[in-house]
């Protein structure tokens, strides 16, 4: 059986209000109305829903922590779960459960979630975007009932509730309800205009600003930009941030990450190298004389302005040494004449050129 920890993306030292927030999250991410005819989506859903009602109970949660699966086993769950997923879904959407599935949010979610692609430079400094999406409002012909002569009565397979209930062993699993499709309504004649589905789409544009420091996968929300219900209530929009990768830079949290060639004589002779920075200008690094291949030094503050506490990370370079494939006469009689003045002549000694090598390195760092 799975962790249910894992299940709800928490630490097993997750506060109740952490777990509820992760739960939140999931819960609109993965509900059936939002995934139709998505198997796997519906799955997820089901799972969250049970590990919530575990870890949200502090008593059930207590048990499942000492003693696993068999600790929660032997534990009553309500025979309707509504009743339990009530309070959960009274404390993010208003009201109780059973409401939340009589009106099932005019068949539709009310927050939208969307996603935009920055380059790697926007989600840095930040940029202002023109986005165009659709929204969801209720169909004008029918009244958002989805009913030709718009009315409606009860489904009598659910009794109103817009889902069902299936136990297996201890666990009762909830559904979407087939016949009304979730709404706790069935109609007579579909409405012409919106075919039944209750609403219709339209398109829409906004302006807004990404502020500095977002990075993948991060949300912004935009407040009453979402959905619209038929008693006028307006949804949230999430636009979640991807952002595309740079040819130089690679960003770790706050921090920036170049790789810089260099030649391995500037290595050796620890010479002073421009390295160039996101903004655009190039900052002077001093190599130390017998830089090695790989090494990394750090430029302060030519990172990422952090998008809350509006420090700015470092910009982190790593040296990558370039030694030459080929070398000419001139090359080689000048390289063996280097070696020479180091001491290090393996044709007329005894002493190997390996231990020969590693005398000249104590000598070296010695002096």
């Amino acid at each position: 059986m799975e962790d249910y920890y894992e299940i709800l993306e928490v630490s097993r030292t997750a506060t109740i209000s952490e777990i509820k927030s992760s739960y939140r999250k999931l819960a609109l991410k993965y509900h059936p109305d939002r995934n139709q005819g998505d198997k796997e989506a519906e799955e997820k859903f089901k799972k969250i829903n049970q590990a919530y009602e575990i870890l949200g109970n502090e008593e059930k949660r207590a048990m499942y922590d000492r003693y696993g699966e068999a600790g929660i086993s032997g534990s009553s769950y309500s025979s309707d779960p509504f009743e339990d997923l009530g309070d959960i879904f009274a404390s993010f959407f208003g009201g109780g459960f059973s409401d939340f599935a009589k009106k099932d949010l005019d068949k539709y979610m009310l927050d939208i979630e969307i996603n935009i692609t920055l380059e790697f430079k926007e989600a840095i400094f930040g940029t202002n975007k023109d986005i165009k999406y659709k929204i969801k409002t209720p169909c004008k012909e029918c009244d958002g009932s989805g009913s030709k002569d718009k009315n409606t009565k009860t489904c009598p397979y659910c009794k109103g509730k817009g889902k069902i209930s299936k136990r297996q062993g201890f666990v009762n699993f909830v559904q979407t309800c087939p016949e009304c499709q979730g709404s706790g309504q069935i109609i007579k004649e579909k409405c012409p205009k919106c075919k039944g589905k209750t609403y219709q789409e339209e398109e829409v544009s906004l302006n807004f600003n990404v502020p500095k420091g977002v990075d993948n996968g991060m949300r912004i929300r935009i407040a009453n930009k979402g959905n619209v219900s038929k008693n006028g209530e307006v949804g949230d929009l999430y636009i979640e941030i991807r952002v595309k990768e740079d040819k130089l830079f690679k960003r770790y949290d706050d921090n920036l990450f170049i790789q810089v060639p260099i030649f391995f004589t500037q290595a050796i002779l620890g010479e002073s190298i421009l390295i160039p920075t996101l903004s655009g200008d190039k900052k002077e690094l001093k190599l130390h004389v017998g830089t090695k291949d790989k090494e990394r030094f750090i430029i302060k503050n030519e990172g990422v302005e952090n998008i809350n506490t509006k420090i700015t990370g470092n910009l982190i370079v790593e040296i990558d040494i370039k030694t030459p494939k080929k070398l000419d006469e001139k090359q080689t009689k000048l390289l063996k004449e280097l070696q020479e003045s180091f001491n290090i002549d393996h044709k007329n000694n005894k002493e190997s050129i390996l231990d020969k090598t590693k005398s000249w390195i104590k000598k070296f760092i010695r002096d």
